[in-house]
C-alpha cells in the first residue's frame, strides 16, 4: 500500500516522502496516529508540483551554491517547542522541519537529506552542517527554544542535561558494601575463622611445659 508521510518516520522515510509500506501497517499504525495518509493521485500530483515549484530555488551550479551558503551563513532559525523542566522536548526537531524553515524565512530549497543532523530532542544552540552542493557545506545556526521562554546559558544547559543523566541512572541498593570492600572483609573473616579452628600444635604444647619445669 502506497502513503504520504506527514511526519519522519524513522526506518521508513521522511515527510513528504511517498513510500510503499504492508497494509497492516498502515491500518493499524501510520494512518490510525496520522503520521501518513493515503497516496491518492490527486495528493501525489500536488505533492510533486509543489517539489518542483521549489526545485526551481535549489542550486543548480557551484556559483549559486556559494550565493545560497552565503546566505544560509548569516540565517538564524529559531523553532519554539514544548520542553520539560530539565530541557527534553515533547517532540523533536528533525531535518524536514529544518529545511521547511528554511524555506518559510529564505525561499531556499535544501535537499532534507543534505542536512547533517540526527533528530533534536533538547532545547539548545545547535550548527546544522548543510551540503548545498558538491565540496560546498555550510553551518546554519538553529535555536531550539523552550516554549513561551528563551534559552539559559550554556553552563545552565548542561547542568539541566546532567541533571537529567543522573536522575535517569539506575540507584545501587542502600545498604549493599562496596564489592572491592565486600570482598576484603570476606577474606578477613574466613582468615580469622581458619586461625580460631586450627588446633594447636603438639609441640607446642611440650615446649611450654619445659619451660615451666625449668
Amino acid at each position: 500500500m502506497e502513503v504520504i508521510l506527514l511526519q519522519d518516520v524513522e526506518h521508513v522515510g521522511l515527510r513528504g516522502d511517498v513510500v510503499s509500506v504492508a497494509r497492516g501497517f498502515a491500518r493499524n499504525y501510520l494512518l490510525p496516529r496520522r503520521l501518513a495518509e493515503e497516496a491518492t493521485a490527486a495528493r501525489v500530483a500536488e505533492l510533486r508540483k509543489r517539489e518542483a515549484q521549489r526545485a526551481r530555488h535549489e542550486a543548480k551550479t557551484a556559483e549559486q551554491a556559494r550565493t545560497i551558503a552565503d546566505t544560509l551563513s548569516k540565517t538564524v532559525l529559531r523553532f519554539e517547542v514544548k520542553a520539560g523542566p530539565t530541557g527534553s522536548l515533547f517532540g523533536s526537531v528533525t531535518p524536514t522541519d529544518i529545511a521547511d524553515e528554511i524555506w518559510r524565512t529564505r525561499k531556499i530549497r535544501v535537499d532534507r537529506r543534505k542536512i547533517g543532523i540526527d533528530t533534536i530532542k533538547r532545547i539548545g544552540r545547535y550548527a546544522v552542517p548543510i551540503d548545498v552542493f558538491q565540496d560546498i557545506r555550510v553551518e546554519v545556526k538553529t535555536l531550539v527554544v523552550p516554549e513561551g521562554g528563551e534559552l539559559p546559558p550554556e553552563e545552565e544547559l548542561a547542568a539541566m542535561e546532567e541533571a537529567e543523566r543522573a536522575a535517569e541512572a539506575p540507584e545501587a541498593p542502600a545498604g549493599d558494601a562496596e564489592p572491592e570492600e565486600a570482598a576484603e572483609e570476606g577474606i578477613a573473616a574466613r582468615t580469622d575463622a581458619a586461625e580460631e579452628a586450627e588446633p594447636e600444635p603438639e609441640w607446642r604444647a611440650d615446649a611450654e611445659a619445659a619451660l615451666r619445669d625449668e
